[in-house]
């Protein structure tokens, strides 16, 4: 029997859903047009696979996860997963942390920083453009509601203009969805068990 992850890491791990992913060799037109365009736009995922289920909502999510994660300007993509990672600890989505503190890490080239949020969480002792991130990532994916203008004045103390705030929030908020789906379609396995 597998043994589902429950500590978190920057080694992806393998991701094992619960829902029938599709049969790309079987696929519907119509599956195959949601297909076209993926997260990463370099593949498609078993994740991807099972959301190929409902076509209709794919459509939708893949150009919406584009844009919030890959657009030009803004935060830059590492202080995104930055905010993905937050959400994912607080949510305690392993592979989604994974999977965002690994990217991060790529983008730097720094291990520290994940290392310290995996440790301390929102208590992590980082620089204060990035302290300012993960604690207003953290509060908006605890209690959406009790973000206050406070916090908003606190990113723009360290530094964030709106364009970078609006975009923390909505990488944030992202996952504070992709996260609950992940939770109810799959589980985090170690790569070799997959």
């Amino acid at each position: 029997m597998s043994a589902t992850l429950h500590e978190f890491t920057t080694v992806v791990p393998h991701w094992q859903p619960r829902v029938q992913p599709i049969d790309l060799a079987q696929a519907s037109a119509e599956q195959l047009d949601a297909l076209k365009i993926t997260p990463s736009n370099t593949k498609v995922s078993e994740y991807v696979l099972v959301l190929a289920n409902d076509v209709e909502t794919l459509k939708v999510r893949t150009p919406l996860f584009n844009a919030i994660m890959y657009n030009h300007g803004g935060l830059s993509r590492a202080e995104r997963e930055v905010g993905a990672t937050a959400a994912s600890v607080v949510n305690r989505c392993i592979y989604c942390a994974a999977v965002h503190s690994s990217r991060y890490n790529q983008l730097t080239k720094d291990e520290t920083v994940m290392a310290k949020i995996f440790a301390d969480g929102a208590h992590a002792q980082l620089d204060p453009r990035l302290s300012a991130i993960l604690a207003f990532a953290t509060r908006l994916s605890q209690t959406p509601s009790q973000a206050t203008a406070q916090d908003m004045a606190a990113l723009a103390d360290a530094g964030l203009d709106q364009a970078e705030i609006l975009d923390l929030i909505l990488s944030t908020s992202l996952f504070g969805w992709a996260n609950r789906l992940m939770h109810t379609l799959g589980d985090p396995l170690p790569k070799d068990q997959a």
